[in-house]
C-alpha cells in the first residue's frame, strides 16, 4: 500500500505542476453544461438532473481517455518510465497508483459541473443519491480508464493525441450523452446500447433519478470492460517486450 501511495502522490504532483491538465478535463464538460443544459433544460428539475448526470459521464470519459491515453504515451517517452520498470516491485504498484491518482483528477474535474448544476439549474438530488452517484463515478471510470491505457501503451504520444480525439466524440454522441433519456435521434437510440458510454450514462441516470437501466446496455458495458482490459494488457506486454528485447 505504501508503494501505491508513493506512485499516486508522484502522479498527482506531476499533474499539479501542469494545472492546465486538470483545467482541460473540466473545461469542455462545463462549457457544454453552460451552453446546452442551462438554457434548454435548466428550469426543468427532472430534465436538468438527468442532463447533469449526462455531463458528469461526459467529464468522466474526457478525463480518463485523455489523461491515460495522452499521459501514458508521454510518460513512455521519458527516461523515468523504463527505469521504474526495472524495479523489483513489479508493475502493480505503479498501475494502481496511476489509477488512484487518475480517479482523484476525475473527481476534481466534476466540481465545476456540480457547482453549475446546483446554482444555475433546478437539478435536485437527495443526499443518498448524491453518495450513490459518487460511487457510480468510480464504477463508470473503469472502461474509459482501460481505453485510455490501451491508447497510451499502444501508440506514441503524437498518435495517441489524435486517436483519443477521434474516439472521444463518436463515443459521446453515439452513446446519447448529448441527449435526454429517450430523446436521441432514432439511429443513435439503435446503436447506443452497444457502446460503453450508454451503459455508463444509464448507470448515472439510475443513480440520480428514477430511470430503469437497459439490460443490453449493462451487458455490453461488461463486454467492453473485458475487451478493453484484454487490449490494455496486450498493449502493455507488447510495449514491455519492445523495451527489453
Amino acid at each position: 500500500m505504501q508503494l501505491v501511495l508513493t506512485h499516486a502522490r508522484y502522479q498527482l504532483l506531476e499533474t499539479i505542476r501542469i494545472p492546465i491538465a486538470i483545467f482541460g478535463s473540466a473545461f469542455f464538460p462545463a462549457v457544454a453544461m453552460l451552453f446546452f443544459v442551462v438554457p434548454f433544460a435548466g428550469n426543468d428539475p427532472v430534465g436538468a438532473t438527468f442532463a447533469t448526470a449526462s455531463m458528469v459521464t461526459f467529464s468522466v470519459m474526457s478525463a480518463n481517455i485523455f489523461q491515460y491515453g495522452v499521459g501514458v504515451a508521454e510518460d513512455r517517452a521519458q527516461p523515468w518510465d523504463p527505469f521504474t520498470r526495472t524495479l523489483p516491485v513489479g508493475p502493480a504498484p505503479r498501475f494502481t497508483g496511476r489509477i488512484a491518482a487518475g480517479l482523484v483528477v476525475t473527481y476534481l474535474s466534476l466540481i465545476p459541473l456540480v457547482i453549475i448544476g446546483a446554482t444555475l439549474t433546478k437539478a435536485r438530488i437527495t443526499p443518498g443519491s448524491f453518495l450513490l452517484a459518487l460511487v457510480t463515478v468510480g464504477v463508470i471510470s473503469v472502461p474509459f480508464t482501460l481505453l485510455g491505457l490501451s491508447i497510451g501503451y499502444a501508440l506514441p504520444s503524437k498518435a495517441a493525441i489524435v486517436v483519443a480525439q477521434i474516439v472521444f466524440f463518436p463515443l459521446a454522441f453515439g452513446g446519447g450523452l448529448l441527449s435526454a433519456p429517450g430523446s436521441a435521434p432514432g439511429f443513435i437510440e439503435a446503436i447506443a446500447p452497444y457502446l460503453p458510454t450508454r451503459g455508463a450514462v444509464e448507470l448515472m441516470w439510475a443513480a440520480v433519478g428514477d430511470h430503469p437501466v437497459n439490460p443490453l446496455s449493462l451487458v455490453m458495458l461488461g463486454v467492453w470492460v473485458v475487451v478493453l482490459a484484454t487490449l490494455a494488457g496486450w498493449a502493455y506486454r507488447r510495449d514491455e517486450g519492445r523495451r527489453f528485447s
